[in-house]
């Protein structure tokens, strides 16, 4: 059986682990390549994009995949619905392996947007020193705020264009609470945009924000494609594979 898995984060590579060596299973992961030196999962890999819808669905029938499951970032939406979409032409199954999303404590400031633009339309009101995390192609919908200063954090170094009052922290998570506190306090920074990406390994700077009383604009996540079942966690996804096992279908989830 051979099982494609979309990857390029955590839980897919912890996923390509925990099936690694799996009597009876092929496994490819497949990573979009906008990362420079990602951590790369067990297995075959394969680094690229398909070609849209179309060039997916070839690659699926050419390789005889017999399962997908999108275990891409919750902001990869293009590559979700193209999988989908994939998927139902060449009647392969489909699991989209979602990290839980974050939800707001007592004393949280949150400021809920459903998009980019709409996260940079509302920080004039809300704060003059920005702390950036949702990433370095997303920059575009904050060059136009020349007041603003900006602290963008990311893995690579973003490209033009983006805010003309920009420092660039090149990192890559786990952070911890101590390090997301001493960067608020250093860069005195008063408001907080965010993707709701979900997980720990990013969550500190919502518990410093909150700590220090500060605005959080969280950018909320797009849905799964309708029809698609989801699952949380990477054991799970793993055990929905496995249950194929010596089967010749897929278990449906509910």
């Amino acid at each position: 059986m051979h099982v494609l898995i979309l990857g390029g984060t955590t839980e897919a590579r912890r996923l390509a682990e925990l099936l690694h060596g799996t009597p009876g299973l092929r496994l490819t992961s497949s990573l979009a390549g906008r990362v420079a030196g990602p951590r790369l999962p067990p297995g075959e890999t394969r680094v690229g994009g398909f070609g849209g819808t179309q060039g997916l669905a070839a690659w699926l029938r050419e390789h005889g995949v017999d399962a997908v499951v999108d275990g891409t970032h919750p902001f990869a939406g293009e590559i979700s619905f193209n999988a989908a979409r994939a998927a139902a032409a060449t009647h392969v199954p489909l699991l989209a392996l979602r990290r839980p999303g974050w939800v707001p404590v007592a004393g949280d400031r949150w400021h809920e947007v459903g998009s980019l633009e709409e996260a940079a339309r509302s920080l004039p009101a809300l704060g003059r020193r920005v702390f950036l995390t949702t990433g370095r192609l997303g920059l575009a919908a904050f060059a136009g705020l020349t007041d603003p200063w900006f602290l963008v954090r990311s893995v690579d170094a973003p490209e033009p264009p983006h805010p003309p009052r920009m420092e660039v922290l090149l990192d890559r998570g786990p952070f911890t609470l101590d390090r997301e506190r001493e960067l608020l306090d250093h860069h005195r920074i008063d408001v907080l945009v965010t993707k709701d990406s979900g997980g720990a390994a990013t969550a500190p700077k919502l518990t410093a924000a909150r700590e220090a009383g500060l605005p959080v604009v969280v950018v909320r996540r797009p849905p799964v494609p309708a029809g698609v079942p989801v699952l949380p966690d990477p054991g799970e996804a793993a055990r929905w594979v496995r249950a194929h096992l010596g089967r010749g279908s897929f278990p449906v989830i509910d």
